[in-house]
């Protein structure tokens, strides 16, 4: 499963493949077992030692795993990666390997809400505290909320709900200069979109629940980077369990091999979908990266190749106006996923972010009438005329 560089990432996200067994399969066999047999004493010693590389224990790793691995490791294009049961099982297990009590992390304030729970009520207990800067900030001011014992700073670009677009590359900088890890939930844009090592990011972050599956049906989560820090995160994975099931790595493997044109066919229905928007008289605002309209309009130009596939907007009169909209949509899906191959509204105040208080969810551009919009596969027409309908109702 080496990299080609002669090769495109579509090519990649398809021919990178575990070692075919005797049966000469052509799509990857799906091996779903606990554990793996050896010859003798000395190879199973061996191979705990880790003097011999292979297969023990699925906790440990699996060939599924390995398989989804890789092609994740070779989008981002790091040099290795852990896959865990969940995107938050990804979050926790980064930030516990590399944090001890009393450190400090510096993050964007606008984080999903699990990890704003992780940074504001479980890491306490540790004594691991967290400052918040805005996206809109300038870096000389980041710099000043640097403290003696940060450790990390932690982004989301676009960031959920708000849709907002952090300079990578400035943060990289700054990062490196004061010695501290640069992680980034690259969950919203995926790999093909941007890829955040080349801005200078050590560790990168996906919920694969999301658009790396793609269409809604297993839970996963990865973590890619150098190679000294995911051996560190390997040990931490492997100890505490919350491994990728090789059903779930078997799925999100195969999902890779669609996920450019998956992606392609939800930015540019997001693109017509956000224009759209824009132009309703019931509508107060849109924000999507490649709108003009967008306020880091250039920098995701600079970032990404195409805007994504998640929508906000706000809906004239508030959070009553906002869940009646919902209510009157018949197409789009309500629930709490996204980069689904169907069309998902959430209302984040009352759902997603509802555990912000309403202060905490102005500061990361949450309004009543915010409406996150998951761009599906549907026709856009389709989707478009379910929203104007709701809107016109």
């Amino acid at each position: 499963m080496d990299k080609k560089p002669n090769q495109h990432f579509e090519t990649q996200a398809i021919r990178t493949q575990m070692e075919r067994s005797s049966y000469s399969e052509h799509s990857s066999a799906l091996h779903l077992t606990s554990s793996f047999v050896f010859e003798d004493a000395e190879e199973m010693r061996a191979s705990f030692a880790e003097e011999k590389q292979r297969a023990i224990y699925s906790r440990f790793s699996n060939p599924n795993t390995s398989e989804f691995v890789q092609k994740v490791v070779q989008m981002e294009d790091a040099e290795d990666g852990v896959a865990f049961a969940s995107g938050m099982g990804a979050v926790f297990a980064t930030f516990s390997t590399f944090l001890n009590a009393g450190d400090h992390i510096l993050s964007a304030r606008a984080v999903f809400g699990s990890t704003h729970a992780l940074f504001t009520k479980f890491f306490p207990k540790w004594n691991i505290e967290t400052t918040y800067f805005s996206a809109t900030e300038a870096i000389d001011h980041l710099e000043n909320l640097i403290q003696p014992n940060t450790r990390c700073i932690y982004v989301e670009s676009p960031t959920n709900p708000g849709v907002e677009i952090l300079d990578l590359e400035a943060l990289g900088k700054l990062a490196k200069k004061h010695n501290l890890l640069f992680i980034v939930d690259n969950c919203f844009a995926t790999p093909y979109l941007q890829q955040p090592i080349h801005f200078g990011a050590d560790l990168v972050i996906h919920s694969a629940t999301k658009l790396m599956d793609g269409q809604g049906r297993v839970l996963g989560g990865i973590t890619v980077g150098k190679k000294e820090l995911i051996r560190a995160l390997y040990l931490f994975a492997r100890n505490t369990g919350a491994s990728l099931s090789p059903f779930n790595a078997w799925v999100l493997s195969k999902s890779l091999e669609t996920l450019a044109i998956r992606v392609d066919r939800h930015c540019d229905s997001a693109l017509e979908i956000a224009k759209k928007l824009e132009k309703h008289p019931r509508i107060n605002g849109v924000k999507y990266p490649f709108l003009n309209s967008h306020p880091q309009h250039q920098l995701a130009l600079k970032q990404m190749k195409k805007g994504g596939n998640i929508i906000s907007f706000e809906v004239k009169g508030g959070l009553e106006a906002g869940r009646k909209f919902i209510d009157a949509t018949q197409l789009c899906s309500l629930s709490a996923n996204l980069g689904d191959s169907r069309s998902i509204i959430t209302h984040p105040s009352s759902t997603t972010h509802s555990k912000l208080s309403q202060e905490e969810q102005s500061e990361v551009g949450i309004t009543p009438g915010m409406i996150r919009l998951s761009v599906g596969l549907e026709h856009h027409e389709d989707i478009w005329n379910d929203l104007k309908e709701a809107l016109d109702a």
